[in-house]
């Protein structure tokens, strides 16, 4: 699957998402460090890319502001549960396809995750 990787998604999670074989750039690389989140969203969409991001205000721009997009996984996790969401985050990636993902606001938790169509 193809990725962009909001400013605050950690490291680790990057590192999961291309050892698995998956085409992640992130914003820094886009030089999109400082960029708003709406101009990143419109990237990702530009790309055609799923946004993965820790910011619940993508939620937001996606659903109030009817923001075009390419999908979105919201990763909702603290330091001491990342494992967890990891774990859940490639559960999900195995389940559902990437076009199901592109139309979708994925939340992803420990143990958990929702799914709503965009």
């Amino acid at each position: 699957m193809k990725f962009l990787a909001d400013q605050d998604v950690w490291q680790p999670t990057i590192d999961l998402l291309t050892s698995s074989g998956h085409d992640l750039v992130t914003a820094k690389e886009l030089g999109m460090s400082k960029s708003s989140d709406a101009d990143i969203l419109s990237q990702a969409y530009r790309d055609k890319r799923i946004l993965i991001t820790r910011d619940k205000d993508f939620g937001h721009l996606v659903f109030a502001g009817n923001a075009l997009c390419s999908g979105v996984i919201l990763l909702r996790v603290r330091p001491i549960e990342l494992g967890e969401v990891h774990q859940e985050l490639l559960r999900v990636l195995q389940e559902h396809d990437e076009s199901e993902l592109q139309r979708s606001f994925t939340i992803i938790e420990p143990g958990r995750h929702r799914i709503r169509t965009i």
